[in-house]
């Protein structure tokens, strides 16, 4: 991989250039860079005592010209989701906003992340038919014109051309949607291609960066947009799905869901083609030279829980995110266990 000019070089290229991406989106005048500058920055405690002073001054600067707006002509230019997103963290607060908090339950990962459940739902918690729908040039997808501000990287990557877009609303360090050939709309449904694309990038990538991995989420399996995105991210510490102690790693300890760990690209993908040929949903988590594939039941075909929102890769892989602070100390071992139980087939 060469490593000229290139964000993937290293840890500490790619965080730098993460951050100075935030920077640059803070000196927007519209509420969605905002937005994601602030929940991003609340990812990282560091990060976010390191921004927090820019974006507070921020916050004050946009609540100011927003409140006169209204004032003037009753018109506000953005988009819903936005607005309603800076409306809520208006009644809150600046001030009532805190970074991401962690902490284990048995073996599975728990995070106290507020600002998550601002964002918009979209498509991740409907029900649907099927698992592969057409994509919609009317919908939501990545190519429309605001979505290019949130663009951190976009280049070749590996031969393939390739986007990395913040995610803007992160769960995971490092967190971006990496979108293949963006502009050819593919849908939220792998091919062999694509597969192979993933497979291999996740390999190229573990070379410079340590801890790096994709998620994927099937149509129906809480995918939030049906435009192929993968999500990117680099971690300091295992996902719980990658300890050694559960059956399918070697060790002796039933996982909740059903879980197959694959270490050849071909193999993983006659799974994968077996999962579309039989219509059922499925969770995906590549790393370098192995995969996670998780067959599950569809988005709203089973009760969610009060703490969860969502149920995706993440989830399926053992980290759990909730908003409420309460529920947030009181999550067991045994909750997230029933959780994935009840998902898995």
């Amino acid at each position: 991989m060469s490593t000229a000019d290139n964000i993937f070089a290293s840890p500490d290229r790619l965080r730098h250039a993460f951050e100075k991406g935030l920077g640059r989106l803070l000196e927007r005048d519209t509420l969605g860079p905002f937005i994601l500058a602030t929940a991003n920055a609340s990812f990282e405690p560091e990060l976010w005592n390191s921004l927090r002073p820019a974006l507070e001054e921020r916050f004050e600067e946009l609540s100011t010209d927003y409140r006169a707006r209204l004032l003037g002509n009753g018109t506000i230019p953005d988009g819903d989701e936005d607005l309603t997103v800076f409306l809520k963290l208006a009644f809150l607060g600046f001030n009532t906003l805190e970074p991401t908090r962690f902490r284990q339950a048995g073996p599975w990962e728990v995070q106290f992340n507020p600002l998550r459940a601002f964002r918009p739902q979209r498509m991740s918690t409907q029900s649907v038919d099927g698992i592969r729908k057409p994509f919609n040039p009317d919908g939501f997808h990545f190519n429309k014109p605001f979505m290019e501000k949130e663009i951190l990287w976009e280049g070749d990557l590996g031969g393939s051309e390739a986007a990395l877009y913040y995610n803007k609303y992160p769960f995971v360090d490092r967190h971006g949607l990496l979108v293949p050939e963006r502009h050819q709309q593919h849908p939220q449904f792998l091919t062999p291609a694509l597969h192979d694309f993933a497979w291999k990038q996740t390999a190229r990538l573990g070379e410079t960066l340590p801890g790096v991995g994709l998620g994927y989420n099937a149509y129906g399996a809480g995918a939030s947009v049906n435009h192929l995105h993968l999500q990117l991210f680099v971690r300091d510490t295992p996902l719980p799905i990658a300890d050694p102690h559960f059956s399918h790693n070697g060790g002796s300890e039933p996982y909740p869901a059903h879980c197959m760990a694959l270490d050849d690209a071909e193999e993983t993908w006659q799974q994968v083609e077996a999962l579309h040929r039989a219509g059922i949903a499925y969770n995906l988590l590549y790393l370098p030279g192995r995969a996670y594939l998780l067959p599950r039941r569809t988005q709203g075909s089973f009760a969610m829980p009060d703490w969860c929102g969502t149920c995706a890769w993440y989830e399926m892989a053992g980290g759990m995110v909730t908003s409420n602070r309460e529920l947030f100390s009181a999550l067991t071992s045994s909750d997230i266990a029933g959780l994935l139980r009840e998902a898995t087939i």
